[in-house]
Parts: C-alpha cells; structure tokens; sequence
C-alpha cells in the first residue's frame, strides 16, 4: 500500500529561525509539507522557491493565491493539478483561503489541501464551512491539514472535522514555547490509514516557529 508522510507547519511567516526550521523539514522529510503564513506579498514567488529549495522539495500549490497557504512536495510525488480558492473578505479583517493539490505516490492517488481560518471567531465558522464544501466536492481520498485558531470543541473544528478521522487529541501545539492549545490540526477520509501522528515538539520546531508542526505518516488505498 502507498506510503505519504505528511507534514503541517504554521511557519510564522518565516520571522523565526529559519535555519531551524529548514533543518527540521530536512531531517522529518515529507512528501508533501502544508504550510501556513507563507511569503504571500512582495516577491512571494522567488520566496516561496526559495523555502522550497533550502528544504529539499519543489512548489506544488499556492502562495498569493491561496493568501499564504503553501503546499511543498518530494520527487516522490506527482502533480496532477493544484487550484486555490479564496474566502470572503469581511471589512477590516485579513483576506482568507486554501491551496489544493492532486497528486499521487507509488500508485496511489490523494488530494491535499492546506488553510489557515481566522482569528475572529465571528469570522471563522463561515470559511470553515466554505472549506469544507470545497473539499467535500473532491473525489478520492482526501487530506486537509489547517492552523484553526480554535480546538477540537470549537464549531469550525467539528465542521472540518465531520465526516473525516482525526488523532489530535490532546497533542497540544501552540504557543510553541510551553503549548496549552490544540488549533493546528490534520484530517483524513476514512479510506486512509493514520500509521503515526506526532506533534513534532523538538527544540528545532520551538526555534522554528511559534507553532509546532503536525506530522502524520499514511497509508493511501491503491488506485
């Protein structure tokens, strides 16, 4: 059965130790890296090369069009089509969206998609619900990796949830210096396996970001 090792950072718009954090991509080495609060402004292309050069992967998805939203991928992935979506903008508040990726490993096939809900929870449970449409449209196994800004108790959290299986469940992963949340979380359908699911709670990813990544390692059903 095909093996993904996937990997979800908040990277903090790349302001903390960025060695760290490259060192630490390097040495879980995911197939396929979601990251929140990439290079979304000036120069976001060369940026987001560069990310992706320093830690060994290629661009698949996103950047300014899903609004910092990053999918990074290994020469063990095929790309078959990425696509972003952008959420509403409410006034005076940060514009919103998610990145999507089809892909497939070793015969077996998936769609990834990373976002980054607000802050506002008057604002959240609309984009998770938008989210969540959006994802429910795609055929075939599905992973959905978020920064949520709320917990497993939060309405947003049981939206994106519902209908996939999740091990997130006590694994707390921010603030990285002494973690007391769980808003970082990782979502598959029920037709992959979660063979490990780690917060990565190293002293590199405390330098790294003020996030701690998630890291699932999966089994794909074959095409």
């Amino acid at each position: 059965m095909p093996a993904l090792r996937v990997l979800s950072y908040n990277v903090h718009g790349l302001r903390d130790d960025r060695q760290a954090l490259i060192r630490l991509v390097r040495e879980l080495a995911p197939d396929v890296l979601v990251v929140q609060e990439a290079p979304r402004r000036f120069r976001w292309r060369q940026k987001c090369a560069a990310l992706a050069g320093d830690t060994g992967m290629l661009v698949g998805a996103g950047g300014l069009p899903a609004l910092g939203n990053l999918l990074l991928v290994s020469l063990r992935v095929r790309v078959h089509e990425t696509w972003c979506m952008r959420y509403p903008l409410t006034p005076g508040r940060h514009l919103r969206g998610a990145a999507f990726l089809r892909g497939s490993v070793r015969g077996g096939g998936f769609t990834v998609s990373g976002s980054h809900l607000a802050t506002d929870p008057a604002e959240r449970p609309s984009q998770a619900a938008l989210w969540k449409e959006a994802l429910e449209r795609i055929e075939g196994p599905v992973i959905a990796a978020a920064d949520l800004n709320e917990g497993p108790g939060g309405g947003a959290w049981r939206t994106v949830e519902d209908g996939l299986v999740s091990s997130s469940a006590g694994t707390f992963t921010y603030p990285a210096t002494l973690p007391a949340r769980v808003i970082d979380g990782l979502f598959v359908t029920p037709d992959i396996t979660i063979d490990r699911y780690e917060v990565v709670a190293s002293d590199l990813a405390r330098r790294a970001s003020d996030h701690l990544p998630v890291l699932a390692d999966l089994t794909l059903p074959s095409s």
